[in-house]
């Protein structure tokens, strides 16, 4: 980048200077920062095509007092949580001779318009792309940043083919709202139920009158009890003050089926939309997106030259920087140290043309890295966690080519083997209570704020499960049916991408079937109980059991078969250790539970209970497909 004889340049009664003196007496942060001053230009209103102005701030580059002269590459982050949010990142890149600019979306905080979930950040990216384009500090070069939502935006623009855009991190990004994430299988997953009811009042254009903000955040406040309350309708709650959240969140707990409602930001079916760039896609084996970073890795390394990297930690949602959570821990070479500098190393080499690390060193030495967990001694650590441990390894690809896929089989006595079942007959049947769910113990989770844990949890009952606070193990539940392995005779590693197929009838005409796989700890010293350690799970809809894309109910008694697919993992179920399987039909607050009758979603008055069965003998042979990795030579 250029740095020559500086040259000042300002927006009248926008510009703010803030110099890196003003830190030196912060020394961590300081040394983190780069050898620029930054100046902060607020609530610039970049005008869109509509006529709608976007509030963005600008971060730049300072020498002298005056901003370096010469075209600068851009880092932008579009989100609808406050552009404010944004300082840290902005003064980081800007410090490091990057121009940052950070934008409220459409109809969020300082933004004008009306706010629909994701579909307006396509265009609206390319518009700001545009404008960034052609600013006098700008080379008309952008890479963006941005995790969750944010990430969201960043997929928005790349399948738009944004001129300007050069590369994108996207950081457990929201993608393929209909495969999974958000409908799951053909349920409903309700952090988007709960972050409707957190953001409907706050940021949003309603929120600016202050009798109308009070009423969405007692709402907010005593979401617990609409829980218990939905189907949600419209115009019957609070939430009908904020217009277009209460008509997303409706019409997307209505729509099960993965059309072109859900077609925003669908890479899966539509990777040739997806602009030529470096894409590097960060997820974590415990976050709610895992499984579409992993999808869109598949299809875009085939699409595009790209090139595309993946990494893939032991993360729960946004949380790189860490190697703890729930109630299990990783090891601090789990957690990335300097998240910023990270993806500033990527940064550099594509949008400043440096030689790096890409390409050549860890963490981007090759296109796939992955956290394989499930490697530590499984003692206590000082703050009560598991050492589930684990180690970085690097890969060529996704799925890996080594992979044994290996059927572990459902057996009678609720055994789980390789061996087929052989018993000519064999079922196991449940009662499903629609009013007596299944609690949600961890997971896949984000925006799970007071309903839900995030991440690995031994699968019992705690005071920090607001739906389930007796230490009682799930296990114990009659609605939850467990088929395990004898205790390992040695180490297993299962990395790549889960699925469950079952042989099930119901008494309903449309009922729901989970699976979750579980890494079942021996007792011991510090666990003298042992520890029933979450891996992955998921959820199928049975009227979607032919087809996401279209709904057919079931005749009751009627044998069908069924998958499910879970969320990715790479773990090692160690010597002594039981690889487990719990077979249900309710997983809540995780998914929306099904009322058993059959009527269109979210639009039921019933509820009823259900007898669901699942086969597991000769002829129907109940499984789990592991994705089983050889022991190196």
């Amino acid at each position: 980048m250029p740095a020559s004889r500086p040259l000042r340049r300002s927006l009248a009664g926008m510009t703010l200077f803030v110099f890196a003196l003003l830190i030196s007496t912060l020394p961590a942060l300081a040394a983190e920062r780069g050898p620029y001053a930054v100046e902060v230009r607020k609530n610039v209103m970049v005008p869109m095509r509509d006529g709608v102005k976007l509030a963005t701030d600008v971060y730049l580059p300072v020498e002298d007092g005056d901003v370096l002269d010469g075209k600068l590459p851009t880092i932008l982050e579009r989100r609808p949580y406050n552009k404010n949010g944004c300082k840290t990142s902005g003064m980081y890149y800007a410090s490091h001779g990057y121009a940052f600019v950070a934008q409220d979306t459409r109809g969020r905080y300082a933004s004008e318009g009306v706010w629909h979930m994701l579909t307006d950040d396509g265009r609206d990216g390319v518009d700001t792309a545009a404008w960034i384009g052609e600013q006098p500090w700008s080379n008309a070069e952008i890479g963006m940043i941005g995790t969750s939502y944010v990430g969201g935006t960043q997929h928005a623009l790349a399948m738009e083919k944004t001129p300007e855009l050069k590369t994108v991190i996207p950081v457990d990004a929201m993608s393929n709202l209909g495969y999974a994430s958000m409908r799951n299988g053909g349920a409903f997953e309700l952090r988007f139920w709960n972050w409707i009811y957190l953001n409907a009042g706050k940021g949003s254009r309603q929120s600016l009158d202050a009798g109308t903000a009070a009423v969405l955040k007692e709402m907010a406040e005593n979401r617990m009890e609409y829980l218990h309350r939905l189907p949600l309708r419209k115009g019957m709650t609070p939430l009908k003050l904020a217009a277009e959240y209460e008509d997303w969140l409706v019409a997307g707990m209505q729509h099960g089926a993965n059309d072109d409602f859900w077609i925003q930001n669908n890479i899966i079916d539509y990777p040739e939309k997806y602009k030529d760039i470096p894409v590097y896609l960060v997820s974590g084996w415990y976050d709610s997106w895992s499984s579409n970073n992993t999808a869109n890795f598949k299809v875009l390394s085939k699409t595009i030259k790209g090139p595309v990297y993946m990494i893939m930690g032991p993360w729960i949602h946004g949380q790189q920087g860490a190697y703890s959570h729930g109630q299990v821990t990783f090891g601090k070479a789990a957690a990335i140290a300097d998240p910023l500098g990270w993806r500033r190393e990527w940064y550099d080499h594509w949008l400043k043309g440096k030689e790096n690390s890409v390409g050549k060193a860890a963490p981007f030495e090759t296109p796939v890295r992955i956290f394989v967990m499930g490697t530590g001694d499984g003692s206590k650590t000082v703050d009560g966690k598991l050492n589930h441990g684990g180690y970085w390894r690097n890969e060529q690809e996704w799925p890996l080519e080594r992979t044994v896929y290996t059927k572990f089989h459902l057996q009678p006595e609720g055994g789980l083997a390789t061996d087929a079942p052989e018993v000519q007959a064999a079922k196991t049947s449940l009662l499903f209570d629609p009013e007596n769910p299944v609690p949600t113990i961890g997971g896949n989770i984000s925006s799970g704020n007071d309903i839900l844990v995030q991440g690995g949890w031994d699968q019992k009952g705690s005071e920090k499960i607001w739906n389930f606070t007796h230490p009682t193990p799930l296990s114990a539940r009659d609605d939850v049916l467990v088929f395990q392995t004898e205790p390992l005779k040695e180490d297993l590693e299962v990395t790549g991408e889960l699925a469950v197929k079952l042989w099930i009838s119901s008494s309903a005409v449309d009922t729901d079937f989970t699976a979750k796989l579980v890494d079942v700890y021996p007792p011991s010293s510090d666990f003298p109980g042992g520890f029933d350690l979450n891996i992955g799970d998921g959820i199928i809809r049975t009227r979607f059991r032919d087809s996401l894309k279209e709904e057919k109910m079931m005749e009751p008694g009627e044998i069908y078969p069924v998958t499910i697919k879970l969320y990715p993992t790479s773990n090692v179920f160690k010597k002594g250790h039981r690889i487990r399987v719990d077979i249900s039909s309710s997983n809540f607050p995780r998914f929306d539970v099904n009322p058993n009758t059959g009527e269109p979603l979210n639009e039921n008055r019933l509820k009823q209970t259900a007898i669901n069965t699942v086969y597991h003998d000769a002829a129907h042979p109940s499984h789990i497909l592991l994705p089983v990795i050889p022991k190196a030579d």
